[in-house]
């Protein structure tokens, strides 16, 4: 059961967000919805991911950015919700489960994991070697940039899942969070 509970009665600027979230998607997914305590919340949550959308990163390729970060961070409700957007964007089975482990079949692509994995795991606080890693496999320095905003946003719904504990309602993924704490 989630910690914080789904905003019942959102006030009217989140509730307008919310229409249109519901309009968009055809549904507003829990983490909408609780977002919608804050308006300031829910309106960062989807000016960010607007934003995300204008970079040079591909939509399948942020997924597995996405997916990957969730795996580091052991967020089941972002490994579950990225899956099924993965599926919608053309990403197999296999795929989706690698890129949980920040694994990719595509060389180019695990240069992208591997150096989102490498932000995460450090803070932030990559090496050289790592930045060089991930443009010598052929980003530019702007794309690098680029993955760095996508696991930064991805951090964001990772911790906010894990602070209001989101009861999942895509079907769900496993990062062996629980497994783990037992």
């Amino acid at each position: 059961m989630a910690r914080i509970a789904p905003a019942e009665k959102p006030n009217e600027k989140s509730q307008k967000m919310l229409d249109d979230v519901k309009k968009n998607l055809g549904k507003v997914p829990n983490i909408f919805q609780t977002f919608a305590h804050s308006p300031a919340v829910l309106e960062f949550y989807l000016n960010g991911s607007g934003a995300l959308k204008n970079t040079a990163i591909s939509a399948p390729l942020r997924e597995q950015i996405a997916l990957t970060v969730a795996g580091v961070n052991q967020c089941d409700y972002c490994a579950s919700a990225h899956t099924a957007i993965g599926k919608g964007q053309k990403l197999d089975d296999a795929a989706l489960a690698d890129a949980l482990k920040g694994k990719a079949s595509d060389t180019k692509e695990q240069a992208a994991l591997s150096f989102a994995k490498k932000l995460v795991e450090s803070q932030g606080r990559v090496t050289d070697a790592d930045l060089s890693a991930v443009t010598k496999a052929g980003y530019s320095e702007a794309e690098a940039l680029e993955i760095v905003a996508v696991v930064a946003f991805n951090i964001f719904t990772n911790y906010f899942n894990h602070v209001a504990d989101t009861d999942v309602d895509f079907p769900p993924v496993s990062t062996g969070a629980n497994a783990k704490a037992a």
